[in-house]
C-alpha cells in the first residue's frame, strides 16, 4: 500500500507492553473455546465466561502499574502502519456518511500486548483483532500480523489493511444499528441460526473492508500491485472452513460463525468492486 501522502490517526491508544501475560499462553487454547470467545467479545459478553483468562492478568495489578516492556523498530514501523490504516478509514466513513446524511464517529485502535481489558470484557493475543460495541474500540496485538504471515500464509501490508479495515467494518454496522439487531435476533434464535447470523454479521464486515478500500484507493490510488491479491489471501486464510480443517482436520458448516473461505472473498469483492453500501446487505441475500 502507498501512504506516502497519508496521516497518522489521534484515536490511536498505545497500551503496548502495559499488558498481562498472553503470550505464554498462545497455541494453548482449542478454536472452538477462541471462537466462542470472540463471539461473545462481540456481543459485549465478557469472554472469561469462556476462557481463564484470569490467569493471563497478573491479579491485582493494573495494566499501567505493570512494567513497560521494550519495543522493536518493526513493531514501532507497524504500529505507525497501523495508524495510518485507521486514518484512511476515518477519511473514507466520514463524507459516505455524511453523503447519506449521518455522522461517523469515529472509533479508537487500542495497541496491547498480550491481554487487555475493554468495556467488553479481557481480550487477548489468541482472540486475534476484535471490535468492541460497547466502548466503540478496535483492539490489536500487533503479533498477530505475524502470525497472519507465518501460520496463515498470508503475508503483505494491504493483508494487514484488510485485518484492521474488517473490524472498523463492525464499527461500521454498530453506527447503522445493525449490530443490536443481529444481537437481539440472535438472542431468540436456536444454536444453528444464531450461527448463520454471526457469519452474515462477518461477511458483511467483509464487505464493508471491501467499500473502503475501493474508495480509498479511487480518491488516494493507495493500491500498489499485488495489494488485493493480499487481501483475498487473508480473506481466504481466515475462512471458518480452513482454520477448522487446519486445527481438527475436518470443517464442521453448522458451527461457523464467520464464513467459509470462499464466502469472505466473495464478499470483500462485492465491496472491493462496486464500493456502495447496498451490495453489502448479506442478511437479505438467499445465497452468501
Amino acid at each position: 500500500m502507498d501512504f506516502r501522502n497519508g496521516r497518522e490517526s489521534r484515536n490511536v491508544e498505545d497500551r503496548r507492553g502495559q499488558g498481562g501475560q498472553g503470550h505464554r499462553g498462545r497455541g494453548r487454547i482449542g478454536i472452538a473455546t477462541i471462537v466462542l470467545a470472540l463471539v461473545a467479545m462481540y456481543f459485549g459478553i465478557d469472554p472469561s465466561v469462556v476462557l481463564d483468562t484470569t490467569s493471563m492478568i497478573r491479579g491485582p495489578e493494573t495494566e499501567s502499574s505493570l512494567p513497560a516492556q521494550p519495543r522493536s523498530a518493526a513493531e514501532d514501523e507497524l504500529a505507525r502502519f497501523a495508524s495510518m490504516v485507521l486514518a484512511d478509514t476515518e477519511d473514507t466513513w466520514g463524507p459516505i456518511f455524511s453523503a447519506g446524511g449521518r455522522q461517523y464517529r469515529e472509533p479508537q485502535l487500542v495497541l496491547f500486548t498480550g491481554a487487555t481489558r475493554s468495556a467488553c470484557g479481557v481480550g487477548q493475543a489468541e482472540m486475534g483483532p476484535f471490535y468492541c460495541p460497547a466502548d466503540s474500540k478496535v483492539y490489536l496485538d500487533l503479533s498477530f500480523f505475524d502470525e497472519l504471515h507465518h501460520r496463515f500464509g498470508a503475508p503483505g501490508d494491504f493483508a494487514q489493511a484488510y485485518v484492521i479495515a474488517h473490524e472498523i467494518g463492525h464499527h461500521v454496522q454498530n453506527l447503522l444499528g445493525l449490530s443490536d439487531k443481529v444481537q437481539q435476533a440472535r438472542q431468540r434464535a436456536p444454536e444453528r441460526e444464531a450461527n448463520q447470523l454471526s457469519v452474515r454479521l462477518e461477511l458483511q464486515a467483509d464487505c464493508l473492508a471491501g467499500v473502503w478500500a475501493h474508495h480509498a484507493h479511487r480518491l488516494r490510488q493507495v493500491l500498489e500491485e499485488g495489494d488485493v491479491e493480499e487481501a483475498l489471501a487473508a480473506a481466504t486464510a481466515i475462512g471458518d472452513d480452513r482454520i477448522q480443517k487446519q486445527a481438527q482436520g475436518y470443517a464442521v458448516p453448522d458451527s461457523f460463525t464467520h464464513g467459509s473461505a470462499a464466502q469472505r472473498v466473495r464478499w470483500f469483492r462485492n465491496g472491493l468492486e462496486r464500493g456502495e453500501l447496498t451490495v453489502c446487505d448479506t442478511f437479505s441475500a438467499a445465497a452468501l
